[in-house]
């Protein structure tokens, strides 16, 4: 689709090489401060949102799609262990998992992006937790701060793009090693080979780094992958809680 087709967004004006011009203090520093809105906005929403679970995916699946459907249930089983569930506010496996959240009672976030061709909000987020974003670097800051476990179902480009960065922050042990899980062992076999057999092979990633990397094909394992994870963090936490607390 031509250029001109397509809506310009912030993101777009100022990631751009092509649109820079000597007078970009005048632009590119005021943004700033738009940046810092969204940051202080999604920060004073999610702070409320509690111990959640981010789950990702197509955009593209439709409700009779197999991996929409176990998404749906995915999302309710960890909603009903008193879990929040965040999603990119979108249609599709995005669409499912807030809609398991509200099944299984749960807190039901929404981080919607500003895109050229507009992506309206699915109805299954609580409107509390609705956080609409400009910015993609934003949006992905809080995803990352406020979830205890990332669940990447089949997905495209934007997919992929959670899933690594994720990946890449355990590696280098800039957040927590949570648990980062690949649902649906069809879909992301080939993917896992050829990490293990290229990446691995050219000495390019470790055998202990692939490990960041679970699969499973079934909700239930999800969430007691995801449950038990959070109860060995809690318990590796405790000792530095009673020092703290010590003689206070």
């Amino acid at each position: 689709m031509p250029e001109e087709a397509l809506r310009l967004t912030d993101d777009f004006e100022l990631l751009d090489a092509s649109r820079q011009t000597p007078d970009f203090t005048h632009q590119d520093t005021w943004r700033v401060f738009r940046i810092m809105g969204e940051f202080v906005h999604g920060f004073e929403v999610m702070s409320r949102v509690g111990h959640a679970v981010s789950i990702f995916g197509s955009a593209r699946s439709l409700p009779d799609n197999h991996y929409y459907r176990a998404a749906v249930k995915t999302a309710e089983l960890l909603a009903r262990e008193g879990l929040a569930i965040i999603t990119g506010g979108g249609p599709g496996i995005m669409e499912a998992a807030n809609r398991g959240a509200q099944l299984g009672g749960g807190v039901s976030v929404g981080l919607n992006i500003e895109l050229p061709r507009e992506q309206s909000p699915n109805p299954y987020i609580d409107p509390e937790y609705l956080v609409s974003f400009r910015y993609f670097f934003c949006r992905k800051l809080m995803f990352i701060k406020y979830s205890c476990g990332f669940v990447i179902f089949p997905g495209g480009f934007g997919t992929l793009d959670e899933l690594f960065e994720a990946v890449t922050l355990v590696q280098t042990g800039k957040i927590l090693h949570f648990p980062i899980i690949l649902f649906g062992s069809d879909y992301w076999r080939s993917m896992v080979d050829w990490l293990n057999q290229t990446l691995v092979s050219e000495g390019c990633v470790s055998l202990d780094e692939m490990e960041i990397l679970q699969v499973t094909d079934k909700p239930e394992e999800v969430v007691e992958r995801i449950v038990a994870s959070i109860e060995r963090v809690a318990q590796s936490l405790a000792p530095q809680v009673g020092a703290n607390t010590v003689g206070t």
